[in-house]
């Protein structure tokens, strides 16, 4: 399951949306037997786990290597408080960069002298944040002249 909470700044600053999105394989809310379909939740969580991957490998890239929680509040700190992600968001993310072999984790001490995983870019998360940073560059300009013509 990944959870984001979003803050909408048309809101008061303290109303969050929380947003749950689950995979449920073969989902779909509406049938078009004629048309080849991804299911809805399912789309929408390949989105979203591939911008928060963005994220984990960008801060890495620019801090270094980081904690779980030192890289889930690095990126709230960038969205200005738009972006709130917990720990069952985050440390999934992290698990499958590692599994993606994108980013590596060592033991150490954090600022509390407490034990914690510190996760840093492979030479192949370099590459993939270049590949992924210049897909979405590609895609976002795409929407915006989509959003410009409409």
């Amino acid at each position: 399951m990944l959870h984001l909470t979003l803050q909408s700044s048309l809101l008061s600053p303290s109303m969050h949306f929380a947003v749950d999105i689950q995979q449920e394989e073969g989902y779909s809310p509406v049938e078009h037997p004629q048309e080849e379909h991804i299911p809805v939740k399912e789309a929408t969580s390949e989105i979203m786990q591939g911008t928060l991957d963005l994220m984990v490998l960008k801060t890495l890239e620019g801090l270094g290597p980081l904690h779980g929680y030192g890289i889930a509040r690095r990126i709230e700190q960038v969205s200005e408080g738009v972006l709130s992600l917990n720990q069952g968001t985050i440390y999934p993310a992290l698990l499958r960069l590692q599994q993606k072999g994108w980013i590596k984790a060592e033991w150490g001490s954090s600022e509390n002298n407490r034990r914690a995983k510190y996760y840093s870019l492979t030479r192949t998360g370099r590459k993939q944040l270049a590949t992924e940073t210049e897909d979405w560059e590609r895609i976002s300009a795409i929407i915006a002249r989509m959003l410009k013509s409409a």
